[in-house]
């Protein structure tokens, strides 16, 4: 009897669940996106540590930050210097579907991607920094006397070092801290710089209470310490960066090449991502008319992928014009449903009707686990049975787990003979340098 009662009570919660999914998402959704965002003045008053940067000195995207570090420094007004720099001693797990190794080699390939667009230093090797090196390079830290922009330059210099593999440099600027009388205790007094043993997986800055990675998001907290007036003069930082519309190609004559390479774009999406949807149809309208680039979506088993960071979505979504609310996240039934009308469509009609269903469920608010909401979106569609269903989305997966990439969604591009790998939406831009880059070697 109680087991009975147990399952009807679970039988009433999971019903329970998936209403307040169908009807509080859309209103949720709905007035988060068109509640008025006010522009005040922004309060320049976060304390003496405004800034806080997190590096590791065996992270590429660390070793990229530390750069500009000493740039950023110098156009920050002086109530804001100097920033507070915590050094992590150790290194986060690589995610869960990479091993180490893989993860080393998409970290450095990817550090020498964006070397290359915003002419950083870096040798892509595929070699960890060695254990001494480091070690002795966090003693300098530790031990020197130096403060503010100079303590940057040297922090810079450091991981040149080591990261180039100068071991005698660093062996006799080892020597000369160690020699230096009374170091330890006048670095000890330094607040700006911690060292930790909290693992760390790749660098970072907190400012406001805001969490900015440390390359991809570098652009919009300069933008948003200019908003804040916190700097002195107009930043000037990566300016090679690939806006969201923008074609580097546009001369007729290129950009006809470039169609008739014909570049073809594997895109591995989960269906209850919002960012599958957003970035599916910011290609539909940017790459395909205009390069000529052909789509083919592989769509993926329910990642659990609907737990999202909403800011972002609706940042990007303005940024690319996609209507983005009234939405109900797609539950494990709804990915089902929607991949079950996908699996026997070739690539153009596949990519059609996906961006049909994604955008029922994230612009109109339709529950596609609910039959009344599918029939309207799809009133007479041949829908292919769940096992069959289950085989093609899990071949798709093992396709996206080959790439060896840490995060969804995953692309392939093909063009001018060459195939290149790259994932999230932090990345779209590199089908805009590729395929400008792909002249070149016809040329």
């Amino acid at each position: 009897m109680l087991k009975t009662k147990l399952l009807i009570f679970a039988f009433w919660v999971f019903k329970k669940m998936s209403l307040t999914r169908r009807w509080l998402d859309p209103l949720r959704s709905r007035w988060l996106l068109q509640r008025p965002i006010r522009q005040p003045r922004l309060s320049a008053h976060a304390g003496r540590h405004a800034l806080t940067v997190f590096i590791r000195l065996d992270d590429v995207y660390s070793y990229l930050l530390v750069q500009i570090l000493a740039k950023l420094d110098s156009l920050l007004i002086e109530r804001m210097r100097p920033f507070k720099i915590i050094i992590s001693t150790q290194a986060a797990q690589p995610p869960k579907s990479l091993t180490p190794e893989q993860w080393l080699r998409y970290t450095h390939h990817d550090a020498a991607v964006l070397a290359h667009q915003h002419r950083f230093v870096f040798q892509e090797n595929y070699v960890a920094p060695d254990a001494g090196q480091m070690a002795q390079g966090l003693e300098i830290l530790r031990l020197t006397p130096l403060k503010g922009a100079d303590f940057l330059h040297l922090l810079q210099n450091v991981f040149h070092m080591v990261w180039q593999g100068q071991s005698g440099k660093l062996a006799l600027l080892h020597q000369m801290a160690l020699q230096r009388t009374g170091a330890v205790e006048q670095t000890a007094s330094l607040s700006e710089v911690e060292f930790t043993d909290e693992p760390l997986d790749q660098a970072y800055i907190i400012h406001d209470g805001r969490r900015y990675l440390a390359i991809d998001d570098f652009l919009r907290l300069t933008r948003r310490l200019n908003q804040q007036k916190l700097l002195t003069s107009e930043p000037v930082f990566l300016i090679n960066h690939v806006e969201w519309g923008e074609h580097l190609v546009n001369d007729p004559v290129l950009l006809a090449d470039i169609q008739a390479m014909r570049p073809i774009l594997k895109f591995y999406g989960a269906l209850e991502d919002p960012f599958t949807y957003l970035l599916l149809r910011y290609l539909q309208q940017e790459m395909v008319g205009y390069y000529n680039v052909k789509i083919k979506f592989f769509p993926l088993p329910y990642q659990g992928r609907d737990r999202f960071d909403w800011r972002l979505a609706q940042r990007l979504a303005k940024r690319i014009d996609v209507p983005f609310s009234p939405f109900c996240r797609p539950d494990e039934a709804g990915v089902m449903a929607m991949a079950k009308t996908l699996t026997s469509l070739k690539h153009e009609p596949r990519m059609n009707r996906a961006l049909e269903l994604l955008e029922s469920v994230w612009s109109k608010g339709s529950d596609m686990a609910f039959a009344p909401h599918f029939s309207k979106v799809l009133p007479d569609v041949a829908v292919s049975d769940a096992a069959s269903t289950l085989v093609w989305l899990n071949r798709n997966q093992k396709g996206a787990d080959a790439l060896g990439v840490p995060d969804l969604p995953a692309f392939v591009l093909r063009v001018g003979g060459r195939r290149h790998v790259f994932c999230s939406l932090y990345r779209v831009w590199q089908v805009e340098t590729l395929l400008s880059a792909a002249l070149e070697d016809v040329e």
